[in-house]
């Protein structure tokens, strides 16, 4: 049975070369960052030259770069700090943000700070005429704003320049949940008005239980984990050298063959909308894949059938993976909080396929006749 893996938005296989780049710090540097004899030293130099790396890549200084466990922590910190450290009391958001985000902030909200929900027009967009009414309505309120890049589900993104001036011209604060987008867009920080962005390497073929937090230097939070001083007192825990030196890995990777991955992976999404549409009669797409969209994310409306239900089980049967939504909310009946707010029929199959430098377009060619014979036999 061929096996095609279709889900790299929930996560991607490492490369080859993090692999390799990881293995002697896994061999040879096993001392205490934290520590000050000569193995603890050998460490901490190995973290602080990925920091610089890591920072020289978006555009920003060391000192607002802070290795986490990936994007769901950073986020959280974000939201947290920003409410005990900032004086925030208004959170604005979107009602398609990803759960680090929303739960978050339903958290907060239970503690007193004001929720507001920007519009979402049709396709899954955000309304930026909705967020200049809100911020303009509510100038006396200290406000942040969380944003994601481009969403997890569907892919749409947003313009990080454009939306940054307007939020700081209204005196807010900005954060941007991008790890859909760190990896496989160009970051210079210095030409955006963004106080907070957040990463996990594992969207760009680093491995798990890392990421970073960017914290702009004009800002000062506290610590949202307790119990020591590393990360310059931003972060207790002993880090995570080998995933530090993982992520750094896959970034340089990541930036430079970034132009040849974007080119070959938009021709694998474009090339499998063709094949849809060409194949599955009656087949749409949620969001806005043709137009500002992610172009590793393809989320598509299959026509009704009688194994709606099962319909991801028969394609992992097949040997293919793919997504009905957040990998956040796997093993859960509640479907997606994306599709319900721009209310998608949830009866039907809704899959998310999400593409890698590591798929081809055989796979799509695969994926498409097990669609064809699931159509055909259950028509």
């Amino acid at each position: 049975m061929k096996k095609v893996y279709f889900d790299n938005a929930a996560t991607t296989p490492m490369d080859p070369e993090v692999i390799e780049a990881i293995i002697p710090i896994m061999k040879e540097n096993f001392g205490n960052p934290s520590s000050v004899h000569t193995f603890g030293r050998e460490s901490r130099a190995i973290i602080e030259k990925a920091r610089k790396q890591v920072a020289n890549y978006i555009g920003a200084s060391p000192a607002e770069i802070f290795f986490t466990s990936g994007g769901t922590e950073a986020d959280n910190m974000i939201l947290k700090c920003a409410v005990n450290d900032l004086g925030v009391n208004h959170i604005i958001t979107s009602p398609l943000e990803h759960h680090a985000v929303l739960h978050t902030a339903e958290f907060l909200q239970q503690n007193g700070v004001k929720i507001s929900y920007v519009d979402i027009d049709e396709k899954g967009y955000v309304v930026k005429e909705s967020l200049e009414k809100l911020l303009d309505d509510n100038q006396n309120d200290t406000i942040l704003v969380s944003l994601m890049h481009a969403n997890n589900e569907i892919g749409n993104l947003i313009s990080l320049k454009d939306y940054g001036k307007l939020i700081k011209s209204k005196g807010a604060y900005f954060h941007s949940d991008t790890v859909q987008t760190m990896g496989h867009y160009l970051f210079n920080l210095e030409n955006l008005n963004i106080d907070f962005l957040t990463c996990s390497a594992h969207k760009f073929h680093g491995p798990k239980g890392i990421g970073f937090l960017y914290v702009n230097s004009d800002i000062k939070i506290s610590p949202m984990i307790t119990g020591g001083a590393q990360e310059r007192n931003m972060r207790a825990g002993t880090e995570n050298i080998i995933g530090i030196v993982g992520l750094t890995k896959a970034m340089e990777i990541a930036y430079r063959d970034l132009e040849e991955h974007q080119n070959y992976v938009q021709g694998i999404k474009s090339y499998m909308i063709e094949q849809l549409e060409q194949n599955i009669p009656g087949v749409s797409f949620n969001g806005d894949p043709k137009g500002k969209s992610l172009y590793t994310v393809l989320n598509v409306h299959f026509p009704p059938t009688d194994i709606a239900e099962m319909f991801l089980y028969n394609l992992d049967i097949e040997g293919i993976a793919a997504s009905g939504g957040s990998a956040c909310s796997s093993g859960t009946n509640v479907g997606s909080h994306v599709l319900r707010t721009l209310g998608v029929d949830q009866t039907v199959p809704n899959i998310r396929f999400s593409f890698s430098k590591f798929n081809t377009k055989d796979e799509v060619d695969y994926t498409i006749n097990v669609l064809k014979e699931l159509y055909a036999v259950n028509a």
